[in-house]
C-alpha cells in the first residue's frame, strides 16, 4: 500500500512529467492504431468520401478528447476560468498558458494520426478517387460518365474484377497516394519549422510575462492538490471523532469486549489543530463554500501580522 502510495505521490508531484509521457503514449498508440486497423474502402460513390474523410478526421478528435480528459489540468483552468472573483482576482494571462499548454499536448496524436494516414496514401485515394479527371486518362476514353465514376470509386479495390482488365486504376493510385503523401510531409515541415521557430525564438522576446504565467499556473495547480489532500486528511480525522461520539454510548458494552477507546483529549494535536472550530457539517459545508467564492488573497504577510 505504501508503495501504491508513493507512486500516486510522484505522479502528483510530477504532473507535467506524466501528462508528456501519457502525449507521448497516445502518440503511439494512434500509430499502432491505425497500422493494426483493417482499411477496407467501400468502393461505391456516394459512400467513398464520407468514409475516406471520416476515417482521417474522426479518430484524431478522439484522442484528442482523450488528451483533454486525461490532463488534469483541464479540469484546474476550467475551474479558474470560471470561479467567482471574490477576494482573488483571476489573471487571464495565466489561464491563456494552461490552454496553450494543454492544447499542445492534446494536439500530438492527432496530428501523429493525420500524417501516417496521409504518408500511408489509402486514406486520400478512397475518399478523391472519384474526384480525377477522367479525359487524362486513356482507359476511361469509351465509357459513359456513370460507369467513369463507378470504375473511378472502384480504384481503391484493387481486387474487383473491373479494375482488373483496366489500365488506369494504377495511374490513379498513384497519382493520388503521391498527393497525399506530399501533404503529409509538408505538415510534418511546416510542424517542424513552427517547433524551431517557438523554440529559437522564444528568448528574443520578453520572458517576464512566460515566467510568472508559468510560476502561477504551476501554484495554482499545486494549490489545488494541497486543498485536497487537506480535505481528505480533514474528513479522516472527523469521521474519526464522529465514529468515537457514536461509540460513547456503548462504553460499557465496549469494555466487556476489552476494548480500548481513547478519552476526550488524548487525540494527536494535530487532529485538535485541524479540527479546532469546526464541530458540524454545516460548517464544513461553509468552510467549502468560503473558498469557491472567496479564495484568499495571495498574501501571507496578513498571517505573519496576526
Amino acid at each position: 500500500m505504501d508503495r501504491f502510495r508513493m507512486i500516486f505521490q510522484y505522479f502528483q508531484s510530477n504532473s507535467e512529467s506524466v501528462m508528456n509521457g501519457i502525449c507521448g503514449l497516445l502518440a503511439l498508440a494512434s500509430v499502432k492504431m491505425y497500422t493494426s486497423f483493417d482499411f477496407s474502402c467501400p468502393c461505391l460513390p456516394q459512400y467513398n468520401v464520407a468514409y475516406g474523410l471520416g476515417i482521417m478526421f474522426i479518430p484524431p478528435i478522439i484522442l484528442f478528447l482523450c488528451g483533454l480528459i486525461l490532463n488534469r489540468q483541464s479540469l484546474v483552468m476550467l475551474e479558474e476560468w470560471r470561479r467567482p472573483a471574490g477576494r482573488r482576482k483571476k489573471d487571464l494571462a495565466v489561464i491563456r498558458y494552461m490552454c496553450s499548454s494543454i492544447m499542445q499536448r492534446a494536439m500530438v496524436a492527432p496530428i501523429v494520426w493525420i500524417v501516417v494516414t496521409l504518408l500511408d496514401g489509402k486514406c486520400l485515394i478512397c475518399a478523391f478517387s472519384g474526384s480525377v479527371d477522367p479525359e487524362k486518362l486513356v482507359g476511361f476514353a469509351n465509357v459513359s460518365t456513370v460507369q467513369v465514376q463507378q470504375l473511378l470509386a472502384k480504384v481503391p479495390c484493387k481486387d474487383d474484377e473491373l479494375m482488373k482488365n483496366n489500365t488506369s486504376h494504377k495511374a490513379v493510385s498513384r497519382y493520388l497516394r503521391c498527393w497525399s503523401q506530399a501533404l503529409g510531409w509538408s505538415i510534418l515541415l511546416i510542424l517542424i519549422i513552427a517547433a524551431f521557430l517557438a523554440r529559437w525564438l522564444r528568448p528574443c522576446f520578453t520572458q517576464a510575462t512566460l515566467l510568472q504565467a508559468r510560476h502561477w499556473s504551476n501554484y495554482i495547480d499545486i494549490e489545488q492538490k494541497i486543498f485536497e489532500e487537506t480535505c481528505c486528511e480533514h474528513s479522516r480525522l472527523f469521521a474519526h471523532k464522529c465514529i468515537l461520539h457514536f461509540f460513547e454510548s456503548m462504553q460499557q458494552e465496549i469494555k466487556l469486549h476489552s476494548f480500548s477507546l481513547p478519552r476526550e483529549g488524548e487525540e494527536d494535536e494535530g487532529e485538535e489543530d485541524l479540527l479546532r472550530g469546526i464541530t458540524d457539517q454545516d460548517q464544513v459545508n461553509k468552510l467549502l463554500k468560503m473558498w469557491y467564492y472567496e479564495k484568499p488573497p495571495l498574501d501571507v504577510s496578513q498571517a505573519h501580522q496576526r
